[in-house]
């Protein structure tokens, strides 16, 4: 909002500003490993042959994605690389860790066993997750209103969904022609668009200056400093948002756990369904990728118009029936027509819930504890889902025993879409509490 209340249109020139497209760059690199150590990196081990059970045991790796909360107060108050500011020097050796991961799985790939392969994955999956909570603070801290906020999360999703793409499209490509160690030693080198991008941003001056007060006032490793640190974030969140603070925590734990749960299977459904890497390749590039700008474009829309809760309700709705309606490629298996519309639809409506979800939870941290609020926040949305979905393939080859494999995919995804309903329970019980809040203000 400006100083009269009244929103800002932002026109086409506000988004080629150096700091929305260092945004970009930055979302881009937080995008990049996530898959490569999830559904991606099931593409992989499918293709060697790896059974369904141990790719979705496997997939626990992602869980360190979900544990953020634990580390993230070292990134409020401890510096690394001092030179660079607090959250630029994390952000840095976050990038660099995340890029020797990513080579290391090309090196060592799946010849010398899936246990050192998967402590590679871990590495990468640790280092990343670091990354994405100083990229998170960097986001909301750098923001100078609101809607510069909404702004530069638009700008976090694109770069973020642009490298999802990549390396859940594109890479398939590579690996089909290159092999799976080149494709991942390319991306390890992509990893430099966020480290440049990382050089060239700017340290939040206001974070900075809160820091260094509570440093001097409660150094870290005093023991009002450290309860601070460990704690505080917890109670300042708890004591802002009051008696809803659990149900909220609740509800964004159990928002994605569709998309969450079903992800270890999307690859090798595509796999036995009869999908080439080269069509799934291509339709992610071409459709997928406008589907995601408009599933981009239009959640940004609806938070504004609709408010966040509405927006996270219409969102949740849209990504149930975008995962269910993957049990209709059950029926027309390879037929590239059918592929283009399922991907089409569900791109989209993952997007609308991703930046729906990502609006509402930055709008609900605070300054000086931006890291770790929001490392809990995106900790809850992620912890149930990431557990859940190691079950996954035990689940579509205990089915497949009873009704053939297609029948226990299209299952599958039926139910993984089902699961969203209890979420979008507890954020319609926000919703109430919200408009009586506002009707009848304390």
């Amino acid at each position: 909002m400006t100083a009269s209340g009244v929103r800002k249109r932002y026109s086409f020139q506000d988004y080629l500003s150096p700091r929305v497209l260092v945004m970009l760059a930055l979302g881009f690199s937080s995008g990049l490993p996530f898959l490569l150590v999830g559904n991606t990196f099931g593409f992989w081990l499918r293709d060697e042959g790896t059974a369904l059970k141990a790719i979705g045991f496997i997939s626990w790796v992602g869980i360190a994605y979900s544990l953020q909360f634990a580390w993230a107060p070292l990134l409020d108050r401890v510096p690394t690389l001092k030179f660079l500011g607090q959250r630029r020097g994390w952000m840095v050796l976050s990038q660099i860790f995340t890029a020797l991961g990513l080579f290391a799985m090309a090196m060592v790939g799946t010849s010398h066993g899936l246990t050192v392969l998967g402590a590679c994955a871990l590495l990468v999956a640790f280092s990343s997750a670091t990354q994405d909570i100083a990229i998170s603070a960097w986001r909301i801290e750098i923001a100078k209103s609101p809607d510069e906020l909404g702004l530069l999360t638009s700008a976090n999703t694109i770069g973020y969904r642009i490298a999802l793409l990549c390396t859940d499209s594109l890479i398939l490509v590579s690996a089909q022609h290159l092999g799976w160690p080149v494709s991942y030693t390319i991306c390890g080198v992509a990893m430099g668009i966020g480290l440049l991008a990382s050089l060239i941003a700017r340290e939040p001056e206001n974070a900075e200056a809160v820091m260094a007060r509570k440093e001097k006032e409660k150094p870290l490793w005093s023991p009002r400093g450290f309860f601070d640190a460990v704690a505080g974030p917890f109670i300042i969140f708890f004591k802002t948002h009051g008696a809803a603070a659990l149900l909220m925590l609740l509800a964004i734990s159990l928002y994605r756990l569709p998309d969450f749960v079903r992800g270890p299977m999307l690859n090798p459904f595509y796999h036995d369904v009869g999908l080439s890497k080269d069509v799934i390749g291509a339709v992610r590039a071409t459709i997928g990728i406008a589907s995601i700008f408009a599933g981009v474009a239009a959640g940004g829309v609806l938070s504004l118009r609709l408010g966040y809760m509405r927006a996270l309700i219409l969102g949740g709705i849209l990504q149930a029936l975008g995962i269910m309606s993957f049990a209709l490629m059950t029926v027309t298996g390879s037929d590239v027509t059918a592929f283009s519309a399922v991907m089409a639809f569900d791109d989209f409506a993952i997007s609308v819930a991703g930046v729906t979800l990502v609006a509402y939870m930055s709008s609900l941290t605070s300054l000086g504890y931006t890291a770790t609020q929001y490392a809990l926040l995106s900790s809850a949305y992620a912890l149930a889902g990431k557990f859940l979905k190691g079950f996954s393939g035990a689940v579509v080859e205990s089915l497949t025993a009873h009704v053939g494999l297609m029948n226990a995919y299209a299952f599958f995804f039926i139910g993984c879409g089902a699961i969203g309903v209890p979420a979008l329970v507890m954020l319609g019980l926000l919703e109430r509490q919200h408009r009586k809040a506002a009707i009848n203000p304390a």
